[in-house]
């Protein structure tokens, strides 16, 4: 298929009266796919998103979660996972088109959330206590269980919160990112099950919890190491994020 009028009708964006919201190119996923892709085209680069050798990203992918429904309607039960972006050694599509799965041989799983003014979700549909960050890193234990990778085996394992500065400073995802109140959240979700998730939280969760690296990181501070290593680039992207601050304000 042919993708030029695609592109012809994103080039209107800036027109007075555009065809559609310029919401939907100037956004925080938009804004991921562009980080992550150059970060992937970088060699010996220290950052945290660094790739490592062979790794691979995707963006709008489904993980599996430990708390799966064990029968139907299930009260405590949730679904898989949606990560805005994935860095590693994994592969898509084991049975749906977005589906995550670690390979077994895999140094490498990133974890991101990108947001522009939004916060972590604060809770799911069957435990109100249990927000995005520890669904997420709960996730990512379950993730490794089912490759039976140990997380004292990754050389890269991480969670990390892209936002702007200002949402950053401001200290809304301080809280929801410490280790601390993920261990809490996480051990009242498996309470919930009465003893059912107690050998999966001691062996797979409590060394992913120790392992994994939590922390929030700036637009502004990325497009500062892309503008190092490539002056057009990051005025590109300099550009592209003082787009989605104004139309996403």
């Amino acid at each position: 298929m042919n993708l030029n009028k695609i592109f012809s009708m994103i080039e209107t964006v800036h027109d007075p009266i555009p065809h559609f919201s310029p919401t939907l190119i100037y956004n925080e996923g938009w804004l991921l796919r562009l980080v992550m892709d150059w970060f992937s085209r970088q060699k010996s680069i220290s950052h945290p998103l660094a790739f490592e050798e062979n790794a691979f990203w995707f963006s709008e992918s489904l993980l599996p979660s430990a708390f799966s429904a064990r029968y139907r309607r299930d009260p405590l039960a949730e679904s898989r996972t949606h990560l805005d972006g994935m860095v590693g050694h994994f592969t898509i599509g084991d049975k749906g088109k977005a589906d995550f799965a670690l390979l077994p041989s895999a140094t490498q799983l990133i974890a991101i959330e990108a947001k522009i003014y939004s916060k972590l979700s604060a809770t799911v549909k069957n435990a109100g206590y249990y927000d995005q960050a520890a669904r997420n890193v709960a996730c990512i234990a379950e993730v490794l269980k089912r490759a039976n990778r140990s997380p004292e085996t990754m050389n890269s394992l991480g969670f990390y919160v892209l936002a702007p500065k200002t949402q950053i400073e401001k200290g809304i995802f301080r809280q929801d990112l410490s280790k601390e109140s993920i261990i809490k959240k996480v051990e009242r979700r498996v309470q919930d099950y009465k003893g059912e998730y107690d050998t999966w939280y001691e062996k797979w969760f409590r060394p992913t919890i120790d392992c994994i690296r939590l922390g929030a990181l700036s637009w502004e501070s990325i497009i500062e190491v892309i503008a190092n290593q490539d002056a057009g680039a990051g005025e590109m992207f300099r550009d592209f994020l003082g787009f989605c601050l104004e139309y996403n304000g």
